[in-house]
């Protein structure tokens, strides 16, 4: 008796600190927006992979045909859900939404591949979309890590590049006039401008583009 008491004293404890690790361990993740955000750039950009949101647009279109609750927007032939009862003929403000499939190569550099617009909302008026558009697209003004300056010469003629560390890990290289060349030398840190881009599933998904220098 004392022997089978035992054996459930030491499954008791056992199951105890599998428990007091499986909670310690959900408390230790990272949050989810640092594991799903991206950066892109014009310029290249190191350590990308997966799908990202890429951009978004606003464009009128016309109500073509109805069909099963769905309509079909002209002149392109697309059909989206027919959600505010619209009528054929009716013109309307649809906006899109464009993805992007990230693949990093061994080498650092990524390749971009871009999805067709696809239309996800429609709405009666041109603001009200607009409004939809200033959430999912925002411009923000952030110090970020400069990882340093360089130049390179060809036949005598000189090229200025910076490299910038964006605040989810990624290096963006950018070409810079001498004059910025000769004032970032000395910086460990510069402002930049950014565009926060969401995802519209997942608000929390989002992929920042380097939109310029704020200095």
């Amino acid at each position: 008796m004392k022997h089978r008491r035992f054996w459930l004293m030491g499954a008791l404890v056992f199951i105890v600190i599998l428990m007091i690790w499986g909670v310690s361990s959900l408390f230790n993740k990272k949050p989810s927006v640092l594991s799903n955000a991206a950066v892109g750039s014009s310029a290249s950009v190191s350590g990308m992979n997966g799908e990202v949101p890429w951009d978004y647009q606003v464009q009128q279109a016309k109500v073509g045909d109805l069909l099963d609750g769905d309509m079909v927007l002209l002149p392109n032939n697309e059909r989206i859900s027919n959600d505010q009862n619209f009528a054929t003929g009716d013109q309307i403000y649809v906006l899109s939404y464009m993805q992007a499939t990230m693949k990093t190569d061994n080498q650092g550099k990524n390749d971009v591949t871009l999805s067709q617009w696809k239309p996800i909302k429609t709405f009666k008026t041109k603001e009200e979309a607009d409004k939809d558009l200033t959430e999912l697209k925002v411009e923000i003004k952030t110090d970020v890590k400069l990882v340093g300056v360089y130049k390179t010469e060809l036949d005598g003629n000189f090229r200025y590049f910076a490299v910038a560390e964006l605040p989810t890990g990624q290096k963006v290289k950018q070409p810079i006039p001498e004059e910025r060349y000769a004032s970032f030398k000395n910086k460990k840190e510069v402002q930049v401008i950014l565009e926060e881009v969401h995802d519209y599933g997942n608000y929390d998904q989002s992929m920042a583009k380097f939109r310029g220098w704020a200095e």
